[in-house]
């Protein structure tokens, strides 16, 4: 089938809204749970006291995001894209219902057996996130930029949501009894919902999209295995496929190995973001920031305004004039968010509350900006089957960034009783 045919017209045109929108919705749901779990910190806090949940889960969480992700990635050019994320989609869901069947059949206590429990269901989420987050980042990665913009904002979105409906249930059910757990299982159960749709969409809107068959059908073309299924989905038959395996060079591509080497600055970018930011968000922002005068609501406030400046920095970008498309200034800037250690510090040691939420929204806006800068200049001139690749290269370096600033976080409790 030829490319014209496969959108009619202008394919990579038609569709293309309804997409953008998709992704975003994506990108939401491939957070959603994850961050729902985040939000509900307060909840966890009081449930286990003494185990540190913010940083245990997320210590529970990234080994298995970060190890299956570098497994997947190493043979991301013979995997089934579409069953990737269908599978990742559905763990998200069964994962967050069982956190609902464990406080229920729990009765909301405590104690090592739920806490163990609840461990095994972040480290559920971080497979699923594995599969979803790599596979969608590659696989749009040769498609048009505003589609990985639109899911990278969809990421960070997620964060904003759950935090604004974390903040309603919280305050909705403040006075009544047990308010605090029944908020927590309205919120998982939003979550299940809105994890059924990313999984429909996915399934059925995504891949029927005039402007998605038409990029689908070049990387074909352009001899990329990944995306039969797809295809098959959408009614197009891999006749394009088939003749790059009939003809070598079409099919001939750089290996991972050498997208890495010449990406090197991109990947160490974008793992250095990650490092940095998980160093301070959430654990210390949920556990070091001292007593103020927000009381319970304080840890919430700032998560919140991370995710909120997050999001805005995510569509910062889509202004071409303050867009950082220079390599060097890219890395520069990079390496310049590492004064936030000592700011943060000396602000939990000395300043009030308004100080540190200016700072938790600015740590929140240039991770936003930065990493959609990286994530869409980086493919920019590489085949289809390339592109696939390398965006999950530096999947592998953003959650490996996100690993190691999670143990990081750990330090900011030396003398403090660890």
């Amino acid at each position: 089938m030829s490319l014209e045919v496969a959108g009619a017209g202008a394919p990579q045109a038609q569709g293309k809204f309804l997409g953008i929108l998709v992704c975003w919705v994506l990108g939401n749901g491939s957070l959603f749970a994850w961050n729902s779990m985040l939000t509900i910190e307060d909840y966890y806090s009081i449930l286990f006291p003494t185990y540190h949940p913010t940083r245990v889960l997320t210590i529970a969480y990234q080994p298995f995001a970060f190890g299956i992700t570098c497994i997947l990635t190493y043979h991301e050019a013979k995997l089934n894209t579409r069953k990737r994320n269908l599978i990742g989609f559905a763990l998200f869901l069964i994962s967050s219902f069982a956190l609902i069947m464990l406080d229920v059949g729990t009765k909301g206590r405590g104690g090592l057996g739920p806490f163990i429990g609840v461990c095994i269901i972040s480290a559920l989420f971080g497979t699923a996130d594995a599969s979803v987050q790599g596979g969608l980042v590659g696989d749009l990665s040769f498609m048009c930029p505003e589609f990985i913009q639109s899911f990278l904002a969809g990421l960070a979105a997620s964060g904003v949501l759950t935090s604004a409906l974390r903040l309603i249930t919280k305050a909705a059910f403040e006075n009544s009894q047990n308010g605090l757990r029944n908020g927590a299982i309205l919120f998982f159960s939003i979550t299940c919902f809105f994890e059924l749709v990313c999984l429909l969409l996915y399934a059925y809107v995504f891949p029927k999209l005039p402007i998605v068959k038409y990029y689908r059908s070049k990387a074909a073309a352009e001899g990329s295995k990944t995306v039969a299924s797809d295809l098959a989905a959408a009614g197009i038959n891999n006749e394009q496929s088939i003749q790059a395996e009939e003809d070598p060079k079409k099919c001939d591509r750089l290996s991972t190995k050498e997208l890495l080497i010449q990406n090197i600055d991109y990947a160490f970018d974008i793992f250095l973001i990650y490092v940095l930011t998980l160093s301070i968000f959430p654990g210390f922002l949920s556990e070091d920031t001292g007593a103020h005068s927000l009381g319970t609501w304080y840890a919430l406030t700032l998560i919140a305004m991370y995710n909120v400046w997050d999001l805005i920095g995510r569509y910062l970008p889509l202004i071409k004039c303050i867009k950082l498309t220079s390599r060097k200034g890219l890395t520069g800037a990079i390496l310049s968010r590492f004064l936030f250690i000592p700011a943060f510090y000396f602000t939990a040691k000395y300043g009030d509350q308004g100080y540190m939420i200016f700072l938790t929204s600015f740590l929140g806006l240039t991770n936003g900006f930065l990493t959609v800068c990286v994530l869409t200049e980086a493919p920019k001139g590489y085949k289809g089957p390339e592109q696939n690749a390398l965006g999950n290269v530096l999947v592998v370096c953003l959650l490996g960034g996100i690993f190691s600033g999670v143990v990081l976080d750990w330090l900011w409790l030396i003398g403090k009783g660890w």
